[in-house]
């Protein structure tokens, strides 16, 4: 006979925005559950800075979201390991002169943001819930199903292993392809871009001066992140977003061709590209829910949204949607409100679509603008990208919106 049991919240996946919502939400007399299909043990992370100890999916964490981490008791262990602050930012284009520099003097800041490997924000996050009475994890269970008990509010949850969850809030927490969101049927507008993006680490010549380096090219923008090195060497992690029909070319390179091909889209700006870690690639596609809640259910993170990658802020947006999502949550507990009403899930969404709608579509748009090869297009936009860089309340408002605080 399968165990049941009630719970307030259930979260379904504990990834960065699942991990970072249990989290924030301990300590204030609800029962959360955390489900998660992969292992919940942490393994020990390595010490060694080189390439094949490097993750190579890493994200530019913004000062908002790292007071959000900071907040959650996240950020002292993500430091006292390995981040890289990165203090300057150059953007410019390859089919033309246009280019933009940031730099985090121009707004009286310590840094831009940090590059931050996505296992050591999760493993930091882990650590942080271990131990909170209040979470009951299931790790290596997958879900299988979830139905309304009648025409009731409340989420009956099948797990592997013979569990029945009840919980009055069912949060999809689960990624790009939420099993959530299809079991409870939200729609989504959704697209490809016909690129997939290649990752991996490199070893550079010459140090990244704490800069992040992104050059549009017509066939995608490609961005060397800096990474923390260690005995004279220098590290990157790139995201090289590629139009389908080129990236499996790529990824067959042996290894010195692929570094050359490398140090020729960023034009050598840090030297030689002397060595690559193992190479990964997956698609992007924009995908948008039309509505993130239902009664007793809500979206966040990439169950909810995904962009292209271009300006690294999807993480930055998930961890957003935490933060607001709990403060609605606790606040409606506070007053003995149930955390799945839909009123108070209401607020959530109204306060998280309308800023992640106007990111998407700026990204949408830089996307394109940069693709346009017709000469005018590229005379405008080249035009304008120095016309920013020369006027400096413009591009201190543009510093302050990347950075989550504008």
């Amino acid at each position: 006979m399968a165990e049941r049991r009630h719970v307030d919240i259930a979260i379904i996946g504990a990834g960065i925005a699942g991990s970072a919502l249990a989290a924030a939400l301990s300590g204030n007399g609800l029962s959360i559950a955390l489900v998660e299909a992969q292992s919940l043990a942490r393994p020990g992370l390595p010490p060694e800075r080189d390439l094949q100890h490097f993750d190579p999916r890493v994200s530019a964490i913004t000062p908002r979201s790292r007071q959000l981490l900071e907040t959650l008791g996240a950020w002292e262990a993500i430091d006292a390991y390995r981040q890289c602050s990165y203090t300057h930012m150059t953007v410019w284009d390859a089919e033309g002169t246009g280019a933009i520099e940031f730099d985090c003097a121009e707004v009286d800041a310590a840094a831009l943001g940090h590059i931050v490997e996505n296992r050591t924000i999760v493993n930091a996050l882990q650590q942080r819930i271990e131990g909170c009475s209040d979470i009951t994890t299931f790790g290596e269970t997958r879900l299988l199903g979830c139905t309304r008990n009648g025409d009731a509010q409340q989420l009956c949850i099948e797990l592997e292993g013979d569990t029945l969850l009840e919980a009055d809030l069912l949060v999809a927490a689960d990624g790009a392809l939420s099993r959530v969101r299809d079991m409870m049927a939200f729609p989504t507008r959704e697209w490809a871009y016909g690129h997939r993006a290649i990752v991996t680490t490199v070893q550079v010549e010459h140090s990244h001066r704490d800069t992040c380096w992104q050059r549009f090219l017509t066939s995608g923008p490609l961005a060397f992140l800096p990474l923390p090195g260690e005995d004279g060497r220098h590290y990157c992690s790139i995201v090289w977003s590629q139009r389908e029909e080129l990236v499996d070319d790529l990824l067959a390179l042996e290894d010195q061709a692929f570094c050359d091909a490398l140090e020729q889209a960023i034009e050598a700006r840090l030297g030689k590209v002397m060595q690559c870690a193992p190479r990964f690639a997956f698609p992007l596609r924009q995908r948008h829910a039309i509505d993130y809640v239902q009664a007793g259910v809500a979206l966040v993170g990439d169950a909810a949204h995904t962009i292209h990658p271009l300006a690294g802020q999807g993480i930055n947006l998930g961890l957003q949607d935490v933060a607001v999502l709990a403060e609605e949550v606790l606040a409606g507990h506070a007053k003995g409100v149930d955390p799945g009403q839909l009123a108070l899930l209401g607020r959530y969404q109204r306060r998280r679509k309308g800023e992640n709608l106007l990111m998407m579509a700026a990204m949408d748009g830089f996307k394109a603008l940069f693709e346009q090869q017709a000469l005018p297009v590229r005379w405008l936009r080249n035009a304008g990208m120095r016309g920013v860089n020369q006027i400096g309340p413009l591009k201190q408002q543009l510093i302050r919106r990347a950075m989550g605080v504008g």
